[in-house]
């Protein structure tokens, strides 16, 4: 199978595992406190990419040493712990619906920084196709929505949000960057999580939360679980799509994503979905059709 082809599969998939996500962990975030849920779910994804690197190190002899430290503990920090923290803390306070639109809004980020830092190519067909998706999301976040039991502060979420988005934007420029130096996806995405867990655990030591951890229930220790898989599953087909494709067309085909979150969370949360979030929905759909088919390159030939 050619790379473009493969990588452009690997991204839809991340795009359908990211609109289960969503509304997924916004039903276990509000059952957890934010920090300890994050904490948990980091560490154990990057001891399960550790694992993945033993093995890949045995058979193709790879290690730690393809690019500076730098870049990893970047990821780690803006991506890995500081990004998660205001995503899922804004989740517990807004809509499913809308933290997953909101948060589609990184490819508008994401091709802002890939030109300017990665020199990579941006078609006037994908630009068109980005903003054909850009307005979709605009259109479903125009509609303004009451403070109730599942969404307490609606402005306050979708502001930390949007901060989390941006952060991711600028983890993934520079994931993509170190896989372009020859680094393993694996590598990255263990440096992202592992790293970025012990940093977010110094947040529960910090803000005394500890003795939650000894206290956890069946169920919640269950929700954690389903919700590491579905992290896990997430960041291995990602990752491993941007190491064969342009990072900007990979994040523009995520914008999939909410059309399932909005649809899922419309089910599970009677969440409302007035015409201009069906509209929006729609112009997604369309403008990620067109992206599918973009061949990614970059203006220096790499």
């Amino acid at each position: 199978m050619r790379k473009e082809t493969l990588g452009t599969i690997l991204a839809v998939i991340t795009a359908l595992i990211s609109g289960l996500a969503i509304p997924v962990n916004k039903i276990f975030v509000i059952d957890l406190d934010s920090t300890v849920f994050t904490a948990v779910r980091s560490l154990f994804i990057g001891i399960i990419f550790f694992i993945l690197i033993s093995f890949q190190s045995k058979s193709k002899q790879k290690n730690f040493k393809k690019i500076p430290w730098k870049y990893l503990l970047a990821i780690a920090i803006i991506g890995g712990s500081f990004a998660f923290l205001m995503f899922f803390t804004g989740l517990s306070l807004t809509t499913a619906g809308r933290g997953a639109f909101l948060h589609k809004t990184l490819p508008l980020y994401i091709t802002v920084f890939a030109f300017i830092f990665l020199k990579e190519k941006v078609s006037q067909k994908q630009a068109f196709a980005l903003l054909i998706m850009l307005i979709g999301t605009i259109l479903i976040y125009s509609t303004t929505i009451n403070p109730s039991e599942f969404w307490l502060n609606p402005s306050l979420g979708d502001l930390l949000v949007i901060g989390a988005t941006i952060l991711w934007a600028i983890e993934n420029t520079i994931a993509r960057k170190a896989m372009i130096n020859g680094e393993s996806n694996f590598v990255v995405s263990f440096s992202r999580m592992f790293i970025g867990a012990i940093i977010l655990f110094a947040f529960v030591i910090i803000q005394n939360k500890v003795g939650l951890l000894l206290v956890l229930t069946v169920q919640q220790i269950i929700n954690l679980t389903i919700s590491i898989a579905i992290l896990f599953g997430y960041i291995y087909f990602w990752y491993w799509s941007i190491k064969l494709i342009n990072v900007s067309k990979a994040s523009t085909i995520l914008l999939l994503a909410p059309v399932i979150s909005l649809i899922i969370a419309s089910i599970v949360f009677n969440e409302p979905a007035p015409l201009l979030q069906l509209i929006g929905s729609a112009l997604i759909l369309i403008g990620a059709y067109f992206v599918v088919k973009i061949k990614s390159e970059f203006l220096t030939g790499v």
